[in-house]
């Protein structure tokens, strides 16, 4: 069984995010979602918990989908479930640099036992990031072609309770 791990923050998750994760279900046998506490990422939209639960509602119907929640490095979660692959999507070529750094370091401190696997957002969602879906929703704007309905909702809802920045 081929597993792969999905790591990230999915503040919240996206479009773009779910494609990376159905096209990622066709080509491992098990793929772990994983959201990532991030120390740099303090001013959260949705607590880990939430980020998880709303992974677990618009993955339920891929079975091969798991979704999880990890506090330390990928590497010691991915050696945890026996996964071999780490997942990383890619907007435009500005993410690369970035994207190509994290995975050198994860292979060098993994003792090369964890490979990455870049996969391009398909077109529709190049543009498309969970920041520019909280400042789009923090001033009122549509987001209903960044997220699912459902995600819209909670969204709509956290600025509705005030967690806008303006």
């Amino acid at each position: 069984m081929i597993r792969a791990v999905y790591p990230g923050s999915f503040d919240p998750v996206t479009y773009g995010h779910l494609d990376v994760i159905r096209r990622s279900s066709r080509m491992f046998d098990e793929v772990t979602v994983c959201v990532m506490y991030n120390k740099d990422k303090r001013d959260s939209l949705f607590s880990v918990d939430e980020r998880v639960k709303m992974l677990k509602d618009v993955t339920k119907d891929l079975p091969n989908i798991k979704v999880d929640a990890y506090y330390g490095l990928l590497i010691d979660y991915a050696a945890e479930i026996g996964a071999h692959v780490s997942i990383r999507g890619l907007r435009a070529v500005t993410d690369f640099e970035y994207e190509l750094q994290i995975a050198q370091t994860n292979r060098l401190l993994s003792n090369g036992s964890i490979d990455t696997v870049f996969l391009t957002t398909s077109l529709e969602y190049a543009y498309l990031s969970s920041s520019s879906v909280k400042e789009i929703a923090s001033f009122g704007g549509d987001i209903s072609m960044c997220v699912p309905p459902e995600i819209e909702k909670l969204v709509r809802d956290k600025y509705a309770a005030g967690h806008a920045k303006h």
